[in-house]
């Protein structure tokens, strides 16, 4: 659930994978909405997917991507839907899971908080993940 504050003041999102500027989604669900974009880190752990995309899960390791602000937390209901993410349902059920974590610029200073989402370590094995020890995935 948002905030009140959060739903009026907007949202950001972390992203690491096919919602980055020039991947597969960005044009589709965010080009249009975003208002800001700034290159960040996250603590986590990021793999490839045989399916052609990312999965980040906790871990320790730096996930590299980019912060996402928008006007409107509006955004969510589209990025839940294509995440295969709901809320009200069992999070063993969804595919990946939306989490709110504190976002880093790549040299180290806080820039607040965001949501990602995040696939279970179980999910990415299942699935056939492939470490990215680098934290960085193209589909480029």
């Amino acid at each position: 659930m948002l905030s009140k504050r959060e739903s009026l003041a907007g949202v950001q999102v972390f992203v690491y994978g096919t919602l980055k500027p020039g991947e597969a989604n960005y044009q589709e669900y965010c080009a249009d909405h975003v208002i800001a974009i700034e290159r960040a880190v996250v603590p986590g752990k990021l793999f490839a997917l045989p399916m052609g995309y990312p999965a980040m899960t906790i871990g320790e390791e730096k996930v590299q991507g980019y912060l996402l602000s928008f006007t409107s937390s509006d955004i969510l209901i589209a990025l839940d839907y294509l995440e295969d993410y709901q809320p009200y349902r069992p999070a063993a059920e969804n595919l990946y899971n939306r989490h709110y974590i504190e976002v880093y610029h790549p040299e180290g200073a806080v820039l607040g908080w965001a949501w990602v989402y995040l696939m279970s370590l179980d999910v990415v094995y299942y699935n056939g993940g492939v470490p990215q020890p680098d934290g960085w995935w193209s589909g480029c």
